[in-house]
């Protein structure tokens, strides 16, 4: 982290952490944060759902919830970058303050509600000229919607036709009963009005699953198969936690909304696991929550995930960190023996030929 960076994000920490992200996104928008070089590696390129992505580091969703910096977050040297969420109309989501900063657990805390510019203004913003890259959109429902399932299937078409795959977001803790719809028969159901739509566009694109921590193994296995069922292209894991492990006694740790960071890696990894033992292959994983380095990518690679993606991390390393963590990453790759990333991909997963050959915390991060 040059000294630049360092000194412009002690400043956004002096101030509110809401309005201090308004103001990263807008000066980003503006050309006014130099972005880092891009770091590319043929080894770090991989094939997921029939996208092609330069490396496996994703921006997640709910850093440029209304695609306003998208083409500067496209230059910064992601793999590919996740907007949204989206909802039909505009929200302005729950009352502030709405986003906690934990900086001892360098964790955050978020109760934000689906605050969006709606459906039609994101797509006009997506289908603006932009540099190459691949480009997600969340979908999600409005908190007073009588038909949620209804509200992705809207989002799917306004935006969809902009878009190189849309995530089914059924695990934000913070818009009221939003969960409810991981329960198997209100699952299928969405899923199948979700496919279906996404099959009628132009150009149907991949389709994410996008699940909480907090669930059992038993209940991970029942979503892993209905997403199958439904023609699901992959599933990500995992949204943010209402847990509060590893928080307990820190300043904002009894906020309500959903934790992510550092003390979300547990949950996530477990989530992760438990996929991949009950997938043996059959779909991509994209891992999320509480990845920061190298080797926690790596290791979430090795357990069975296919790309990875960062939020939390960069608003207490900034974007420097994503060249960082693919040079890292290419490092253990190499050190390994990987040749391609796709060969890392579960080797240390129980029951998997060469378990056990790296450490998850290598100081290649």
């Amino acid at each position: 982290m040059s000294l630049a960076e360092r000194a412009g994000l002690a400043l956004l920490h002096r101030i509110d952490p809401e309005r201090a992200h308004a103001l990263a996104l807008a000066a980003l928008r503006l050309g006014l944060v130099p972005l880092p070089r891009p770091y590319v590696s043929p080894r770090l390129a991989v094939r997921i759902a029939g996208l092609d992505l330069p490396n496996p580091l994703g921006l997640a969703a709910g850093f440029d919830k209304n695609a306003v910096a998208l083409a500067q977050l496209l230059r910064a040297g992601f793999g590919f970058v996740e907007v949204g969420a989206i909802t039909p109309r505009p929200q302005p989501g729950n009352p502030r303050p709405r986003l906690f900063r934990l900086p001892e657990a360098r964790a955050v805390i978020n109760r934000f509600g689906f605050n969006n510019d709606g459906a039609d203004a994101i797509a006009r913003r997506l289908a603006r000229p932009r540099p190459p890259g691949i480009v997600g959109i969340n979908l999600g429902a409005n908190r007073d919607s009588a038909d949620r399932a209804g509200d992705y299937v809207a989002v799917l078409r306004i935006c969809g036709p902009h878009a190189d795959f849309a995530t089914v977001n059924v695990s934000s803790p913070n818009t009221a009963g939003l969960r409810g719809l991981q329960a198997p028969g209100e699952l299928a159901a969405l899923l199948a009005r979700v496919v279906a739509a996404r099959d009628a566009l132009p150009r149907p694109i991949p389709l994410f699953l996008k699940i909480a921590p907090d669930l059992d193994a038993a209940a991970i296995a029942a979503i892993a198969d209905i997403a199958l069922a439904r023609g699901i292209d992959g599933i990500i894991a995992t949204n943010t936690t209402v847990a509060r492990d590893g928080v307990a006694g820190s300043r904002h740790a009894d906020q309500a909304g959903g934790l992510s960071g550092p003390p979300l890696a547990p949950l996530a990894r477990a989530a992760l696991a438990a996929l991949h033992a009950h997938l043996g292959g059959r779909l991509p994983l994209i891992a999320a929550g509480g990845i920061d380095s190298a080797g926690e990518a790596f290791a979430r690679i090795r357990a069975g995930a296919s790309a990875v993606q960062v939020y939390t991390a960069l608003s207490y390393e900034g974007l420097s960190l994503v060249p960082r963590i693919l040079r890292g990453l290419d490092a253990l790759l190499q050190r390994n023996g990987h040749a391609t990333l796709a060969e890392a991909v579960g080797a240390a997963a129980p029951g998997t030929a060469g378990a056990g050959q790296a450490s998850p915390r290598s100081s290649a991060g």
